[in-house]
């Protein structure tokens, strides 16, 4: 996968179109009685509150290292990240079905449906906008990788927050336009808090897969392995080299990478060689590679055959 791309124009569309939705949403299930109405009206609210929190997390983890964060502040967007996930599954997820089981048990008729098609016919166009611009800035990134395997290995939470955030979006409109449906062609109005479970249903299963992702990268992954290669490549073919024995790599940020090298060098090589190679292969590596922000290169003799 490629650098992650910048996702600030993706949160910001999901925002805007968000933020619109809801008040429509609200006002239709004012007027119709909607359960599911009312469900996908939370929905929208929790993703502008996400949308938000990712804006935040964003700026937070541009800040530079101090003496308390020697390393910088890029995990912190993980940390909030985590926290969106959380509230899908808390809010989202656990209105929509406490909603539905009321609607259920006190079944209420719709009213006025043509306000309920028309306002979910709008989110529908709007979700499908801002669904679109975050397939396409993730679909530039993820390069020759499946969309499942670009998910697992990038490091940018927002770019496929919102997009998960905005698939399942989709489907619980065209799940509430279902409920709806099947309210007034029965005439029994508990299809709508059916609905409505279906949809908490499906937030919850988008919050756990969130979740796992975003637990991943707090506790730390490595960076792409093609970069490692080439960082191995790149310092191997150093005269003053006779080998890597070991690389280790973690994001600590969507474009901060730490790299600690322990490097085998040639015995005849003078110790203040071996200075001037590491400051050179740090600079070169930064140069070639700015995402790479902490170098920490360790001269260590191979070890022994058969030692480990």
């Amino acid at each position: 996968m490629t650098e992650p791309p910048e996702s600030r124009l993706t949160l910001f569309a999901a925002l805007a179109a968000n933020l619109g939705i809801a008040v429509a949403k609200f006002v239709a299930a004012a007027f119709t009685g909607s359960s599911a109405m009312l469900t996908e009206g939370f929905h929208s609210v929790v993703d502008s509150l996400n949308q938000i929190l990712l804006l935040y997390g964003q700026k937070r983890s541009e800040r530079p290292p101090d003496d308390h964060h020697p390393l910088g502040y890029g995990r912190e967007l993980y940390f909030w990240s985590f926290v969106v996930a959380i509230l899908i599954f808390a809010t989202g997820a656990g209105l929509s079905i406490y909603e539905g089981v009321l609607h259920i048990l006190d079944p209420e008729p719709i009213r006025s449906p043509l306000i309920n098609y028309v306002v979910l016919a709008v989110a529908l166009l709007l979700e499908g906008a801002s669904w679109l611009i975050a397939v396409r800035e993730f679909g530039n990134a993820r390069g020759d990788l499946g969309w499942w395997a670009a998910i697992r290995r990038s490091k940018d939470p927002p770019s496929f927050i919102v997009l998960f955030e905005d698939s399942a979006a989709m489907f619980g409109l065209l799940v509430a336009g279902v409920g709806i449906t099947l309210s007034l062609q029965t005439g029994d109005a508990r299809w709508d808090g059916v609905a409505s479970i279906v949809i908490g249903l499906a937030l919850a299963a988008v919050a756990l897969a969130l979740a796992r992702e975003s637990k991943d990268l707090l506790i730390g992954e490595p960076a792409d392995p093609a970069l490692e290669a080439a960082v191995r490549s790149a310092i191997d073919r150093r005269p003053e080299v006779s080998g890597i024995n070991e690389i280790t790599t973690i994001h600590i940020g969507p474009r901060n990478i730490f790299l600690g090298l322990s490097v085998d060098f040639v015995d005849r090589v003078p110790v203040g060689r071996v200075e001037a190679m590491i400051a050179e292969a740090e600079t070169e590596l930064r140069q070639r590679w700015p995402s790479i922000r902490a170098i920490y290169i360790k001269p260590q003799a191979a070890p022994a055959a058969g030692k480990p």
